[in-house]
């Protein structure tokens, strides 16, 4: 039985193989990808400086001190993120990390996260008022994130939803802008 499987399967035609999928023009010129990309971040500047404000999660409805700190690299062909929490005392209670890039060929945003240890990408979608990204959380689960920004406030929600269940928020930060930050583009190591 195993030998007549085994013939079937040499003897029948492969399938051809399925057409590269169609990239853009100048897709494939670092040039054009670079002047796609600058062009791609211009609608998240409203996220560079410095910020800080309150956060609470559902574990945590009390709340914290919050701190975002936004800025591009690379020519403004991706921006960096640092968020990062503080208890009580000062210390650091949350520290995260992300870069937010864009791909032409793909016509797509993309976040890479580094948070408590995990590492993550995610689909990044840009709103005229801010954007929005999902995680994984857990099996039939997801956090969905909604951040709007208008002006110098910032404010983003995460809601856990559930196969079967209501979505329930976990997650609330609501920032001012204090300012302008000079991270990630000085302190750049000169050529002397």
């Amino acid at each position: 039985m195993k030998t007549l499987l085994l013939t079937l399967l040499l003897a029948a035609p492969a399938e051809p193989a399925a057409p590269p999928t169609a990239a853009p023009a100048g897709a494939w010129d670092p040039a054009a990808r670079l002047a796609a990309q600058r062009e791609a971040m211009k609608p998240l500047a409203f996220m560079d400086g410095a910020w800080r404000g309150r956060a609470e999660t559902d574990r945590h409805p009390e709340g914290f001190t919050h701190t975002e700190r936004v800025g591009p690299l690379l020519d403004g062909t991706i921006r960096l993120v640092e968020g990062r929490s503080y208890d009580e005392k000062g210390g650091t209670r949350f520290n995260a990390f992300a870069v937010i890039s864009y791909d032409p060929a793909r016509r797509a945003y993309m976040m890479h996260s580094h948070a408590m240890g995990f590492v993550g990408d995610f689909p990044l979608t840009v709103r005229p008022d801010g954007y929005s990204w999902t995680q994984p959380a857990g099996p039939g689960a997801s956090i969905n994130y909604v951040a709007t920004v208008s002006g110098d406030e910032w404010r983003e929600v995460g809601e856990r939803v559930a196969k079967g269940a209501a979505p329930q928020k976990v997650f609330e930060m609501r920032l001012k802008r204090i300012g302008r930050s000079p991270w990630p583009q000085d302190g750049a190591v000169g050529q002397r």
